[in-house]
């Protein structure tokens, strides 16, 4: 049977918790208020009544006793309504207000779950990794299709699967653009139609008319400065090197490990991988 030093020490502990709970949540409320009324978005809105739901929800966790607390109440009441029970005079009675370690355990749980930080959405993720950029340009080969040549466009052109929900994304958020050098017309329509059978322009903001093609590598590069892109993607490291003083980021896509060649030059195995979706 728990002393009452013990009981002591579980309260306090238990008051310290409920403080630096009720300090966090303080601090958080005033953070959002502090901000004038038109910044308020759905999301800070969002942001208290998720704090409100909290704290109601801990608060309630905290008043309402344990099962056993209440079972042990219902026999006493039972015992004492009873005349042919005999108490004993030792018996134990558990005060209501009372804290079990139960409680403190569970109260714990409650307030360790909302301090752990929120992974954030794949939307939120593109749109920190990009720089809240509005306008991308994009390379088709070895970065949204399968195939690395035109040479393969001539034969087939398939979209790699993993890239489709990073590309969806980016097109809720940036005005995208993509681009591709190819030999004849036919590979225009293979690689039209696979960016249609693979929901690009009905499940995200991309139209045809933002797909360019192009007969060199040099008319691609030429798409890029007069689109003047806040970023631009591409497989090509000279390309990437031609374009580093134009352009405020760029993205290198290789399946091989290569040196940074400029400041705002990243690299990356794939699309997807530089935004941590695979």
């Amino acid at each position: 049977m728990a002393t009452g030093g013990d009981g002591d020490t579980s309260r306090q502990e238990l008051f310290h918790l409920i403080k630096r709970f009720g300090a966090y949540v303080t601090f958080k409320i005033s953070n959002l208020f502090s901000l004038s009324l038109h910044n308020l978005d759905i999301r800070s809105i969002g942001a208290v009544a998720g704090l409100a739901v909290a704290i109601v929800f801990t608060w309630r966790l905290l008043r309402s006793p344990s099962g056993s607390q209440r079972r042990q109440q219902k026999r006493q009441g039972a015992s004492s309504s009873n005349p042919g029970v005999t108490t004993h005079s030792n018996a134990s009675v558990v005060p209501s207000d009372a804290c079990s370690p139960s409680d403190d355990s569970r109260a714990q749980n409650v307030v360790d779950e909302f301090f752990q930080p929120v992974k954030p959405t794949l939307g939120q993720i593109v749109r920190q990794k990009l720089s809240e950029g509005r306008k991308v340009t994009c390379r088709l080969l070895g970065v949204i299709l399968e195939e690395s040549s035109p040479e393969e466009l001539q034969k087939q052109a398939t979209v790699r699967s993993s890239v489709l929900e990073v590309l969806l994304e980016i097109t809720k958020f940036c005005d995208l653009y993509l681009m591709e050098r190819v030999l004849d017309d036919e590979s225009e329509k293979r690689v039209l139609l696979a960016l249609e059978e693979a929901g690009v322009f009905t499940s995200g903001g991309l139209v045809k008319d933002k797909v360019l093609f192009c007969s060199t590598e040099n008319g691609r590069s030429s798409f890029v400065r007069q689109l003047e892109p806040d970023w631009h993607i591409d497989s090509n490291p000279e390309i990437a090197s031609q374009l580093a003083r134009f352009i405020k980021y760029q993205l290198h896509v290789s399946p091989y490990k290569t040196e940074r060649t400029a400041a705002n030059v990243f690299s990356a195995p794939s699309l997807e991988q530089f935004f941590g979706s695979v």
